[in-house]
């Protein structure tokens, strides 16, 4: 959800050096085709030239020998720090994977993303496997990270098993981001677009480069790209043929939505945390605003780091007048200091916020299939304030036979958090992937997954198990 994290705990994980083993079990797609169908397309990197994503100013295309983090981060074609904190030290990264990558921009007017010196928002990348499956993977950056923030989670895999990767930088980056567009919630609003735009052009540039159209095309991310998943999947469900939403945040005008329960946590936990005669009933406060209980140990890295300015900028984004001219209130102030983000309140404020939230709200009707997974001790997107929302609003809008919800028991918002509480936490990554199988099976074979549930944590599993093993169950 919010930007890189540079707290010590996550710049450790990510200084870590990257496995290079492959993971193991990952079998090919359900339709994957049974021959290397770039062998259509020619030898390695034939035909680079001709290749152009529609609509972009700008592109530049690179023939590569490694397209996976294994080889883009000697050879500068991706950018590691869009991806710390977000995966576990010890995931293992895929080698092998020789082809194109195209990086370039749409037209856009902000100029937040500075990656490749461009200063240029709008940017995007797409990379083409020389041994293809037929498949197409499009996602939008979690946070407001860049393009490549996908990279280490999502898009190694995906390219290992064959299929052309896509990912956005949504139109705007950075904390900043809210200083985009004309008015409250248009910010948010371009990364839907983004995300379509992205579609259309790699779905183009995929048939330029094998000769025919992706024959599935899907749609996956985490936190605010699996919001996107969300969003496109109810708005242009004839451009994917299904998805996978990763602990997607939840935006609705009458709420649930993070400016309806970040601001009872930045007022009750530090009472909380002070002890004493207030601890008590600042405690419940949490609990009450959807904190799950057996989180509290988690709360005082998010209280750091995660929850103060994640809702300013939000609140800055779709109601910025809240503090007049200031900009994106006041960092860690006390309640009752005024145009204080800990007294926000969500439901008093003028129709025009909530007009705002409107605008880039979900409605749960989906038209593709959809696996949603979301961690049980998520404290940024409490899973009781969004999955189980989403999931209850999807059943509502008539719309349930398409999706499956797994809660993830003892999974939590950013995968790197298991490193500093291996015994109290499992990743979600391998979740994911348990997930984008089922998906698989689910369009490509018409095995249906099994019906949403938790999905327990192996209290006897070891670490090394979790970080490559999440049965969804039968």
């Amino acid at each position: 959800m919010p930007p890189t994290i540079r707290s010590t705990t996550l710049a450790v994980a990510a200084a870590t050096a990257l496995a290079t083993a492959l993971l193991t079990g990952a079998a090919p797609p359900a339709d994957a085709d049974a021959t290397n169908t770039a062998g259509a397309a020619g030898p390695h990197c034939a035909g680079r030239a001709r290749l152009h994503a529609p609509g972009a100013e700008r592109q530049q295309a690179d023939c590569l020998e490694e397209l996976t983090t294994a080889g883009t981060v000697a050879s500068g074609h991706t950018d590691p720090a869009d991806w710390a904190g977000l995966t576990p030290k010890d995931l293992a990264v895929p080698t092998g994977v020789p082809g194109i990558q195209i990086d370039g921009y749409f037209p856009d007017t902000s100029t937040t993303n500075t990656n490749h010196g461009w200063n240029h928002d709008a940017q995007f990348v797409i990379r083409l496997p020389d041994h293809w499956n037929g498949g197409l993977v499009v996602a939008g950056s979690p946070g407001v990270r860049e393009q490549y923030a996908n990279d280490r989670a999502i898009g190694d895999w995906v390219l290992s098993r064959g299929y052309a990767f896509a990912a956005t930088d949504k139109g705007n980056t950075g904390v900043a981001f809210h200083r985009d567009g004309q008015a409250p919630g248009d910010a948010v609003a371009e990364w839907n677009t983004r995300v379509t735009q992205l579609t259309r052009a790699a779905r183009a540039v995929v048939a330029q480069r094998y000769h025919r159209p992706p024959s599935r095309t899907l749609a996956t991310g985490m936190s605010n790209g699996g919001y996107l998943v969300r969003w496109q999947l109810e708005n242009h469900p004839e451009l994917f043929d299904g998805g996978v939403d990763w602990e997607g945040t939840l935006w609705r005008a009458d709420g649930p939505n993070l400016l309806t329960f970040l601001p009872p946590a930045l007022a009750a936990y530090p009472r909380y945390a002070a002890g004493g005669p207030e601890a008590e009933q600042a405690h419940s406060a949490m609990l009450a605003a959807g904190f799950p209980a057996g989180s509290e140990f988690l709360w005082p890295f998010h209280h750091s780091y995660y929850w103060d300015l994640t809702q300013r900028i939000y609140r800055e984004e779709l109601d910025p007048g809240f503090d007049g001219p200031a900009e994106a209130g006041t960092p860690f102030c006390a309640p009752g200091t005024p145009a204080c983000d800990a007294d926000y309140a969500y439901a008093q404020r003028p129709a025009q916020v909530h007009e705002a939230v409107a605008k880039i709200a979900l409605t749960g009707r989906i038209g593709k299939p959809l696996i949603t997974l979301h961690g049980t001790l998520d404290v940024l997107l409490p899973i009781s304030q969004d999955s189980d929302v989403y999931a209850e609003m999807v059943r509502r809008a008539g719309r349930g036979g398409l999706l499956r919800y797994y809660r993830i028991e003892g999974g939590t918002h950013v995968d790197s958090l298991v490193d500093a509480f291996p015994d109290r936490l499992r990743p979600l990554t391998p979740c994911h992937r348990a997930a984008f199988t089922a998906l698989e099976d689910w369009i490509g074979r018409g095995v249906r997954p099994p019906a949403g549930h938790t999905v327990p944590r192996d209290p006897t599993a070891d670490p090394a198990t979790l970080l490559t093993s999440c049965p969804l169950g039968g």
